[in-house]
């Protein structure tokens, strides 16, 4: 099984890759193209998915956590590495963890190739697995940061007694008001509790 490659970008497609390495050429499905360049060195995460009609087929990340997020996605019933790349080529692997932590189906959804009806059963397969996986210590830098204060709401608002649906729509409103910016602790609890009391 290949784990892990190091060579030459020889060719770019919009979702593949080849690259050259020791004279043999290997074709790659990746979620990202961006900074890879053609005939420039590069390192790929490698997760190799075998058919049984079509045989072999690579999947190559540039950042280890892409193919953690990955493999975790095709863990789920009925969710192929098709739609797992898909997934990835439309939000990041940091993005997606924030998703299903939070619960937000809604998020989840938009993406092109996930209805309502995969939403829920992606977020209903991996909460605790991610859940377990961000307070690991595994995953590092923003995403990191991200789910700790995401976290410390979830848990301000169980000490607060809200009950899970009440906490899991919050969630849901705090991720789409705040994505991608950066909010303090005090500011998202205090919107968390407008939004709870219909003040907002």
């Amino acid at each position: 099984m290949i784990d892990y490659i190091v060579g030459k970008i020889k060719k770019i497609d919009e979702k593949s890759v080849t690259m050259l390495v020791n004279g043999l050429g290997f074709g790659l499905q990746v979620p990202q193209t961006k900074n890879l360049i053609l005939d420039k060195e590069a390192e790929l995460f490698v997760y190799t998915h075998w058919n049984q009609e079509k045989g072999p087929s690579l999947f190559g990340f540039q950042k280890e956590i892409e193919k953690t997020v990955f493999l975790l996605i095709i863990e789920c019933p009925k969710i192929g590495p098709g739609i797992a790349i898909k997934i990835l080529s439309q939000i990041s692997a940091g993005d997606f963890l924030e998703i299903i932590s939070s619960q937000n189906e809604k998020a989840l959804s938009n993406i092109n190739g996930i209805g309502p009806k995969k939403a829920e059963q992606i977020i209903m397969q991996l909460k605790s697995k991610v859940s377990k996986l961000l307070s690991s210590g595994k995953v590092q830098g923003e995403t990191q940061q991200d789910f700790t204060m995401w976290q410390n709401v979830n848990d301000v608002l169980i000490s607060l007694n809200y009950s899970k649906p009440e906490i899991t729509k919050t969630m849901q409103h705090l991720t789409a008001k705040h994505a991608g910016q950066d909010v303090p602790l005090d500011q998202l609890i205090r919107s968390a509790l407008g939004y709870l009391s219909g003040n907002i």
